[in-house]
Formats: structure tokens, sequence, C-alpha cells
């Protein structure tokens, strides 16, 4: 009698061993836990080089092992075709150099968003609307540093933070932040182009 196998295979996995088995890189689901066992422990790749590397890998290729494995399967893929596995060798953090790097993006994002807004402000003459608008209320001259500036630089502050819905550790709401819908569309992107680009070796219709 045959047992269906359900295979959900993820885009692209990070694996650290040489020995790839498919409950690395896909959910396996049997009516059969004797089966589903059996098919998780099924090795689908081996690696052999020792640089970190993706390897594009097809869908059909993992149906053919599991059914020469057992004959009297049949799978239902609800995953991807293809699919990457991300290996990389096992290494003990450097946090020192982890620190480093963090330090250093987080200069660079603060100088940068700075800039960004002290050009939008001179760009637009905030300084200038604002000693019009103290004129105007307080019916004297701006000293440049008045309630106005103060309030506009800490509800700057609060927006930034309220938008990003991220301060430290904590999230204000159970929503992905903004950085983290853009990483995962940019992930998305580099995987989806990896794949096509692997399709497309040695064929006219390469874009490079």
């Amino acid at each position: 009698m045959s047992k269906t196998v359900y295979l959900n295979i993820n885009q692209i996995t990070e694996v650290h061993h040489k020995e790839v088995q498919l409950k690395d890189v896909a959910d396996v689901y049997c009516d059969d836990s004797a089966v589903t066992n059996k098919c998780k422990a099924l090795r689908i790749k081996t690696i052999h080089e020792e640089r970190n590397k993706r390897y594009i890998e097809s869908t059909l290729d993992v149906i053919k092992k599991l059914v020469e494995m057992d004959p009297s399967i049949s799978v239902n893929n609800v995953g991807e075709v293809n699919y990457i596995i991300d290996y990389h060798k096992k290494k003990a953090p450097n946090w020192v150099w982890q620190w480093t790097k963090t330090i250093f993006v987080c200069i660079v994002c603060f100088c940068g968003a700075s800039f960004a807004i002290m050009t939008f402000n001179n760009d637009v003459s905030v300084g200038d609307v604002f000693k019009e608008i103290y004129k105007i209320v307080m019916r004297k001259e701006s000293s440049g540093f008045t309630i106005l500036e103060l309030s506009y630089s800490v509800g700057l502050a609060i927006g930034i933070i309220v938008f990003f819905n991220h301060f430290t550790k904590y999230k204000f709401t159970t929503d992905p932040t903004p950085i983290e819908v853009e990483m995962r569309i940019y992930e998305d992107n580099v995987s989806e182009t990896l794949i096509q680009n692997d399709g497309r070796k040695e064929q006219d219709i390469d874009v490079s």
C-alpha cells in the first residue's frame, strides 16, 4: 500500500556539517512515523569542498532519492521546486570582531542619518520657519534654541523609534520592523537570483 509523504523544503537553509540530511532542509510528514523518521534521516548531499559555498539543488532529485529508498511511498511536495544549501564551516564566534562590526555599522548609520536630516532641514529652511513662527507667536526674535527646536528634536527621535518599532531588544508591537521586512525581501531576491542564474548557465538568455 502506498504511503504519502508530504515534503516542505525551505528556500534556503544554512548548514554547518558536510553530511546533509533531509531533516536539515525540510519538514517531512507521513501518517506512518517510521516512514517519517526514515525519510528525515535520508542523506541528500555530501559536501566535499572546504570553503563556504551555496549549493543550488532540485527538489526533484530529493523525490528520486526518496522513491529509490522506499518504492512504496508517494511524495507530495508542498514546498520549493529548487532550494539552496548554504554551507558554512563551523567555527567559534569571534565576539571582538562581531562587536567591532556592529559598532562600525552603528557609527556609519548614525552619521549617514544625521547628514540626511541636516541636509533636509537646510533644504527646506526649517530653522527659518521656526524663527518666523516664534516671532509671530511670541512677538520677539528667536534665539535659535527655543521650545520649537527642542520639541522638533525630541519628536523626531520618538518618531524614528516608533516607526522602526524597535528600541534595543524591545519591540512595541509583534509586527516585523521595517528593517526586518527589507532584509527578508533582500534575502528572497538573492535566493531567487541564485536559483535563476544556476538555471541559465551556458545559455544565451543569461544577463551576465
